[in-house]
């Protein structure tokens, strides 16, 4: 049983059964057309839709697979995989929770924080944090020396410190988090060099542009991430500093006193250097992927209207999808596209029985127009068959026009 056939069922809301044999089809390498036209005995019927959608969120989950495997050697290899921490990171399956939890974990270039460390001032970090010394200036004395010149220097590496650890923690990143979600804000200005050329003139709405990122239709976000990658608009995400520091605040800093005001400053510059450059990233990627979901969206439903329009304009069909096990679905339509009616007709194989009647029936009975063949299994038999009606006129209808 495919892994993923739960998580997909669940999230697709389909049965796990319907699932999983499109998971067997896929893997088998058949394409998403021909499972949805060939292969519905297996799939319970599952349209090209929702095969599209079993498959897209299969491929995802194979990453994220993939990435969290990753994760887990790197994690292994420091030597700080606990039990615990594997199982948390094999049951989740949300990417965002998941980079969350390696973050502490995520090898990086030589920070500031890395630097302080190096200079023995951890132990510095870790008594501010705790917030009992009574005066931390005095406590950073014992840390000056070869390394560190002044007690200014340990107090700003031991910041150094605790800014990261506050913008490694999983749950500030995510109160942080939960105030741009509500109200971040997107802005966009023009480069002002750039504000009088002819090209800039079609970004004129975005020179001075502000609204909340929930509310922002796709169109817009689109035409001012182009703007930004023409190089005429600068394009940002931003929230509201100060509640995201208040939450920050609430979280690490305990009562008032010298190690806590160490502890706000430290929060500060974590929040500004490192927190909120990450969740403006965060945040820019996830819109731009949904204003793309949703501008695909957009064409792909005037594409489809476009696509059912009748090319011969208002006149009575009857289409037939040619089929030899399954016979040939019919169906008819009135001048206007409607459905009128459907059936099938065996016209081919061991199974066919006047085929020509039956077409011919139904064409005198709706007064058929036009006939449309599918390009598929029978289909030039089936073509020869019908194009008896058209060409040796068998209709006797005295209003009949001639049939296309």
């Amino acid at each position: 049983m495919n892994p993923f056939t739960s998580h997909i069922s669940t999230a697709l809301q389909l049965p796990a059964r319907q699932v999983e044999a499109t998971l067997g089809l896929l893997d088998e390498g058949c394409t998403i057309p021909f499972i949805a036209r060939y292969r519905k005995e297996h799939t319970g019927g599952l349209d090209e839709v929702q095969i599209a959608a079993i498959n897209d969120l299969n491929g995802k989950l194979t990453e994220l697979r993939k990435r969290k495997d990753t994760i887990l050697k790197t994690i292994n290899d420091q030597g700080k995989l606990t039990d615990a921490l594997r199982q948390r990171i094999e049951q989740s399956w949300d990417a965002t929770e998941i980079e969350d939890i390696y973050l502490p974990y995520k090898p990086k270039r030589r920070t500031r924080a890395q630097v302080a460390r190096e200079k023995g001032l951890e132990p510095l970090a870790t008594l501010i944090m705790l917030q009992r010394e009574q005066d931390p200036t005095s406590a950073a004395k014992r840390f000056v020396g070869k390394d560190v010149a002044t007690t200014d220097e340990a107090l700003q590496g031991a910041k150094d410190i605790i800014a990261e650890k506050v913008s490694e923690d999983e749950q500030a990143r995510q109160k942080v988090r939960a105030v741009y979600r509500r109200g971040a804000m997107i802005e966009s200005h023009v480069v002002k060099k750039k504000a009088e050329e002819e090209a800039a003139q079609k970004y004129s709405d975005y020179f001075d542009f502000s609204e909340q990122l929930r509310r922002c239709s796709s169109h817009r976000l689109l035409a001012m991430r182009r703007g930004e990658a023409e190089g005429f608009l600068k394009v940002g995400i931003t929230a509201d500093d100060d509640e995201c520091q208040d939450r920050l605040y609430r979280q690490f800093v305990r009562g008032r006193g010298a190690c806590q005001q160490l502890m706000e400053e430290a929060i500060d510059d974590g929040y500004s250097r490192l927190i909120r450059p990450s969740m403006e990233n965060e945040f820019a990627g996830l819109s731009k992927e949904k204003a793309d979901e949703e501008a695909i969206r957009v064409f792909r439903e005037n594409l489809r209207q476009l696509l059912l329009a009748a090319p011969l304009g208002q006149k009575r069909v009857m289409g037939v999808d040619p089929g030899i096990r399954t016979g040939c679905k019919v169906v008819v339509l009135d001048a206007q596209g409607n459905l009128v009616y459907h059936t099938v007709v065996f016209a081919v194989g061991d199974k066919a029985k006047s085929p020509l009647q039956h077409f011919e029936e139904i064409a005198r009975r709706f007064d058929i127009e036009a006939i449309a063949v599918g390009n598929g299994t029978a289909s030039r038999e089936t073509s020869d068959i019908l194009r008896q009606i058209k060409d040796e006129s068998t209709l006797k209808s005295p209003q009949r026009k001639k049939m296309q």
